[in-house]
C-alpha cells in the first residue's frame, strides 16, 4: 500500500516537473502588467489595473480593480475618479487644473507662408529643435485652470505667452503641478530657458502662480540644478527633489523640505540618491525609495525641528527585490510595487513598524507556477583597483554545474542607472537564461547604491575603470568549470551599447559575439546630433573642438569606439531606432557600415518608428526573436 502511494507521488511529481516550461518571448509579452492607481480617500482600499496584451488581436485589454489593503477579495470597477482624491481639483473645490498645447512660435513653412499650405519644411534658428523622439512644432504644454462650476468658462493659462513647457516634455505629467493647501496658488515645474541654454542646462525650477495677483514667483531660483516633484504634507509643508549641479543629470538627488520659511536638506548627509518619495499622513515623516546594493528599497526619514539637526533615517524593507514605486500610505501601512529578476511587478503592503511585506495582487501567480525559474546569485568580484563589486549571476533553469554554458556579459545603460532587480520586456534576464545562457551583470563604476563616489566615478572616464570592471566580472566567471570560456558574448543598450562598441575594440579575443542597441559609436557625430547637450558636456567634458580641454580630448580620442574600430574582428548585431534623438540614427548606421566594410559578420536591426526604446509589442517580439537568433548563430 505504501509502495503504491510512494510510486504515485513520485510519478505525480515527475509529471509536474516535466509539465513546467521555460520563459519564451511570446510568454513574456503576455504577462499581466499591474499598475497601482492609488488609495481610496478613506485610505482603506487599493485601486489598481491589470493590462494584458493579445498577440492574436494586437491589442491590450485593461481591467480596473478595488481591494482592501488589509487583504481580501478584489472587485472589478468601471471607474475610480470619484474614489481617489483628484489632485487637479483645488482643496476648496472651486477650481480645476487642466493642461493644453499652446501654439506660440512659427516653425513650419505654412506658419510663415500660409499660401504654401502643402509645404512640409521646418525652419529653426536656435537649438532644442527636437527632443527625445519629437521635432519641435512651436507648441508648448501649459497649465490652465477654470471654475469647477463653470464647465464652459474659458480656461486661464497661468503661463500666458511663455514659450516653456509644464508639464515638462517628454515625460512630465501630474507630478509637475499641484495646488497649495489654501487653494490660492498653483505650483508647477518648468525649465524656463531656450535655445542652446535649454539644451545645455538641467536648471528646472518650481514656480508659484498666485490666482489673485496673477503673478508668478520662482521658489527655487538659488538652486541651479534640477528641482522637481513638489508635494505638500498634511501640515502644509512643501517637499521636493533636488540636484545641485547644473548640467549633471545624474547628480545626487536629495529631499528638500521648506517649513515656516526654513529650508532643510533631509538627505544631505546620507551617501545615496533618492528615486521618489511620499509624505506620511501626519506630516512628520517622509517615505522614499532608493537604490542600495543592487536592489531598490523603502526608507523612512523624520522631519527635524531645525536645519542644524540630523534627520533620523532607517531602511524599512530588505531583500533581493526592487521596491520601485510607492502607490500610497495609510496609517501604519504603505502600498508599493515590487519586482525581481524572476517576477514582473505586483503590489504589496508594507507594515511600517517591522517592514513585513504582504503580497496584495497575484496577477501572474498561476503563470509562474508553470515556469521553471532561474537561480539569481549575488557574487562579489574583486576589481583591478582592489574594490569589491557586486555582480548578479543568473543561471539557466535546471542549471547543471557539470555542464558548460555559453555566458553573456550584460552592460547596463545610463550610464548611471541602477542595475537592480529589474524585470524588462526587452532586457529580461529570466528570458535570456531560459534560452540556455548564464548572464553576468556587474554593478560596475557609475551605478547608484554604493555611495556617491562610486556613482560619480564614471563621468569623464567612460573607457576607463568601468571597462576594467566589466572585464573583471567576465574573467572571474570564466574561471568556473561550468562556463564555456570559448563562448562568451557581450550585450547592452544606450551606454551599454557604447560599452559593447568599445569592448569590441579592446577585448583581446575574449568575446565571440556582440549585440549593441542604440549605442554611441562616434562621440564627434554624437555631440553634433544629440539633443540634450548637458549630458555630453558633463560626462565627456565639453565639445570636440575644445582642443585645450584634456577631459574632452581624451573622450573624443582614447574613449571613442570609432577610433578603435580597426581592432574589430568579432560578429556584431546593431539595433537602432529611427526616432532616437538621444543617440541618433547615425550612430548605429556608422557602426554597421564600419563592420560591413571590414568584412565582419554583422546585422542591422532598424526600427524606423521606435525611439531609444522598443515600445510596440510586435516590434518587441521581433526584437526578441532576432536577439536569440543572432546569439544562436554566433555564440
Amino acid at each position: 500500500m505504501h509502495k503504491i502511494a510512494l510510486s504515485f507521488l513520485f510519478s505525480f511529481a515527475f509529471f509536474v516537473m516535466s509539465a513546467q516550461e521555460v520563459m519564451t518571448p511570446e510568454k513574456l509579452l503576455q504577462i499581466n502588467k499591474v499598475s497601482g492607481k492609488g488609495l481610496t480617500k478613506d485610505g482603506n482600499n487599493l485601486i489598481y489595473s491589470i493590462s494584458k496584451y493579445s498577440l492574436e488581436k494586437n491589442s491590450t485589454a485593461t481591467i480596473l480593480y478595488q481591494m482592501p489593503i488589509a487583504g481580501g477579495e478584489a472587485q472589478i470597477i468601471t471607474d475610480y475618479k470619484t474614489l481617489i482624491a483628484d489632485k487637479s481639483i483645488s482643496p476648496d473645490g472651486k477650481y480645476k487644473i487642466s493642461t493644453a498645447e499652446v501654439k506660440l512660435k512659427n516653425v513650419t513653412g505654412k506658419d510663415f507662408y500660409p499660401e504654401v499650405s502643402s509645404s512640409n519644411v521646418q525652419i529653426y534658428d536656435e537649438l532644442n529643435y527636437r527632443h527625445w523622439d519629437t521635432w519641435e512644432d512651436g507648441t508648448y504644454s501649459h497649465i490652465m485652470y477654470q471654475p469647477v462650476a463653470e464647465n464652459d468658462a474659458e480656461p486661464i493659462d497661468i503661463m500666458a505667452a511663455e514659450p516653456f513647457d509644464s508639464p515638462q516634455k517628454p515625460f512630465g505629467g501630474s507630478e509637475d503641478y499641484l495646488w497649495s493647501p489654501d487653494s490660492k496658488n498653483i505650483l508647477y515645474v518648468a525649465k524656463k530657458l531656450s535655445g542652446a541654454a535649454y539644451a545645455s542646462s538641467t536648471n528646472t525650477d518650481i514656480y508659484q502662480y498666485n490666482l489673485e495677483s496673477k503673478t508668478t514667483t520662482n521658489l527655487t531660483s538659488e538652486n541651479k540644478g534640477y528641482d522637481t516633484d513638489p508635494v505638500f504634507s498634511s501640515k502644509g509643508q512643501l517637499a521636493w527633489l533636488q540636484m545641485k549641479r547644473d548640467g549633471y543629470e545624474s547628480d545626487k538627488k536629495d529631499i528638500i523640505v521648506s517649513i515656516n520659511g526654513l529650508t532643510f536638506n533631509l538627505t544631505a548627509n546620507w551617501d545615496g540618491t533618492v528615486d521618489s518619495f511620499v509624505w506620511n499622513d501626519t506630516g512628520d515623516k517622509i517615505y522614499f525609495v532608493a537604490p542600495v546594493l543592487g536592489t531598490v528599497q523603502l526608507f523612512e526619514i523624520g522631519i527635524p525641528t531645525s536645519p542644524k539637526k540630523t534627520s533620523p533615517l532607517k531602511q524599512i524593507t530588505n531583500g533581493q527585490f526592487d521596491v520601485h514605486g510607492i502607490v500610497g500610505q495609510s496609517k501604519q501601512t504603505i502600498v508599493v510595487s515590487r519586482r525581481d529578476m524572476n517576477h514582473a511587478s505586483e503590489l504589496y503592503s508594507v507594515n511600517l513598524k517591522d517592514g513585513k511585506m504582504t503580497q496584495l495582487t497575484h496577477s501572474n501567480d498561476d503563470f509562474y507556477k508553470t515556469i521553471t525559474l532561474s537561480k539569481v546569485e549575488k557574487r562579489m568580484v574583486k576589481t583591478t583597483d582592489g574594490k569589491d563589486m557586486l555582480t548578479w549571476v543568473i543561471y539557466p533553469p535546471n542549471f547543471d554545474a557539470s555542464k558548460k554554458y555559453p555566458t553573456i556579459l550584460y552592460c547596463q545603460g545610463g550610464p548611471q542607472g541602477a542595475l537592480s532587480q529589474i524585470y524588462s520586456l526587452r532586457w529580461n534576464f529570466q528570458l535570456m537564461a531560459a534560452n540556455g545562457y548564464i548572464i553576468v551583470a556587474p554593478n560596475r563604476r557609475g551605478m547608484p547604491g554604493y555611495g556617491v563616489e562610486w556613482n560619480e566615478q564614471i563621468s569623464k572616464d567612460y573607457g576607463g575603470q568601468n571597462m576594467q570592471d566589466y572585464l573583471s566580472a567576465i574573467d572571474e566567471l570564466a574561471k568556473e568549470p561550468f562556463v564555456d570560456e570559448t563562448r562568451l558574448g557581450a550585450i547592452g543598450a544606450s551606454y551599454g551599447g557604447y560599452s559593447v562598441f568599445y569592448l569590441a575594440g579592446i577585448h583581446e579575443g575574449r568575446f565571440k559575439s556582440f549585440i549593441s542597441h542604440d549605442g554611441i559609436f562616434n562621440w564627434r557625430s554624437m555631440y553634433g546630433t544629440t539633443e540634450e547637450l548637458f549630458f555630453v558636456n558633463w560626462d565627456l567634458g565639453g565639445a570636440y573642438w575644445d582642443i585645450n580641454n584634456a577631459d574632452a580630448q581624451k573622450a573624443y580620442n582614447e574613449f571613442n569606439p570609432a577610433e578603435k574600430v580597426d581592432q574589430w574582428n568579432t560578429p556584431i548585431m546593431i539595433i537602432q531606432g529611427g526616432k532616437d534623438f538621444r543617440v541618433p540614427i547615425g550612430q548605429g548606421l556608422e557602426a554597421f557600415q564600419a563592420a560591413q566594410l571590414q568584412g565582419i559578420k554583422s546585422k542591422l536591426l532598424y526600427f524606423p518608428e521606435e525611439n531609444h526604446w522598443i515600445l510596440d509589442n510586435q516590434n518587441s517580439l521581433v526584437w526578441q526573436r532576432e536577439f536569440f537568433k543572432w546569439l544562436k548563430e554566433t555564440l
